[in-house]
């Protein structure tokens, strides 16, 4: 018994990972009804914020060193919020209602942002900056005109070509220079390694097992952000007009609510918990360009196993297939049927089962099982999405 306390403790941390990530795809779903396939690449950014974050304060000393963890988690959101923003308002926001483009769309953002983990240095970086200064910096200016709705379509034309030549011909010329520092990569495809402060490694006894401070850790900050999100949500004007958008959009915008600015910070604030999340896998294992990857599906299923937009439904389902998958995929379950003649068959089931990757087959095979009795969920999902 104190094995599968254990096992339902190690699969509670797992299951508060998956729900921070899922929280704010929940949150984002159910709003704008919005598959965004590069949630997991927000997560990554959020876990290069803390390794970055990381680096800087080696430098400082074992002092600064051991709280580096409270600059990193707000780091890690702001981060990844301001990705979550740039890329509703650049691309999102254009494909509202246009669920299938919004697939694609976002399954290409994923790819970008891989590769742009693997190849960012200094050259890129000031490329995107001179890139950026020119193409928008323009339109600041051009804007001003009183003729420019007739001439915004072939200014743009212009000006986009035109900023493009002049970036990468910057960029060619300062990697022409020799400088290495400037051309090497800051990350590679590599993964790399984010030590915890002194204070999060090693455990709590519990007789010959430990619980790892940092899974404690990982339960905490889920619990905190999951209070936070509550209190936003219904005790904040904000949280009030994005109930009301999630509700019924149109009447919504009658009343004065700005639909658009809700949009945006409601995909910043998923956004930007995911990166959170992010900064939470840090302290289970290395990280790299794929890492989104690895808990996207399983971010999905927490989100329609729950009841898309329902953040009940969310904690329920998180932290459901966190631990059915570790008690699986570690064994716990047929240890505990071991000790049985009369139940070796379960014994030998499990046993089978009794790995990381057979464990998922095994936890989908019951999610669909699952969705066969409740397609909608634990919750069904209400409002605008429910409607469509």
């Amino acid at each position: 018994m104190l094995e599968l306390a254990v096992g339902i403790f190690n699969g509670f941390s797992i299951g508060s990972v998956l729900l921070l990530a899922a929280l704010g795809l929940a949150i984002v779903f159910g709003l704008m009804g919005v598959i965004n396939l590069a949630h997991g690449e927000l997560m990554m950014l959020g876990a290069y914020a803390t390794f970055v974050v990381q680096n800087i304060f080696q430098g400082f000393g074992e002092g600064a060193f051991s709280v580096y963890i409270f600059v990193a988690l707000p780091v890690a959101f702001i981060v990844s919020a301001i990705a979550g923003l740039i890329l509703e308002r650049g691309v999102i926001r254009f494909l509202y209602g246009r669920p299938l483009e919004t697939l694609l769309a976002t399954w290409g953002i994923s790819l970008i942002l891989r590769q742009f983990v693997r190849s960012v240095n200094w050259v890129l970086v000031l490329g995107i900056v001179l890139f950026c200064l020119l193409f928008f910096g323009g339109l600041w200016f051009l804007r001003k005109r009183t003729d420019w709705e007739r001439i915004r379509t072939a200014t743009i034309s212009a000006l986009l070509p035109l900023s493009l030549a002049i970036s990468a011909a910057v960029g060619v010329l300062v990697s022409n220079t020799g400088v290495e520092f400037l051309t090497q990569p800051w990350f590679s495809a590599r993964n790399v390694d984010v030590t915890p402060p002194a204070w999060l490694r090693g455990g709590l006894s519990v007789g010959i097992y430990q619980l790892p401070y940092s899974r404690i850790f990982i339960i905490v900050l889920t619990v905190l952000c999951l209070l936070g999100i509550y209190w936003f949500l219904n005790r904040s004007i904000w949280g009030l007009r994005i109930r009301a958008v999630t509700q019924n959009r149109q009447m919504s915008a009658c009343l004065g609510i700005p639909t658009d600015t809700v949009d945006a910070l409601t995909f910043a604030i998923g956004s930007g918990l995911a990166g959170i999340a992010g900064c939470a896998i840090t302290l289970l294992g290395s990280v790299g360009p794929n890492t989104g990857q690895n808990y996207i599906v399983d971010v999905f299923m927490v989100v329609v196993v729950g009841g898309v937009g329902n953040l009940l439904g969310t904690v329920i389902a998180a932290l459901a297939i966190g631990i059915v998958t570790y008690l699986i995929g570690s064994g716990t379950l047929a240890l505990l049927f071991a000790n049985s003649d009369s139940l070796q068959m379960l014994t030998d089931f499990f046993t089978f089962f009794a790995n990381t990757s057979m464990a998922k087959v095994m936890v989908f095979a019951l999610i669909i099982a699952f969705l066969q009795v409740k397609p909608s969920g634990i919750f069904p999902q209400k409002g605008r999405t429910a409607e469509l």
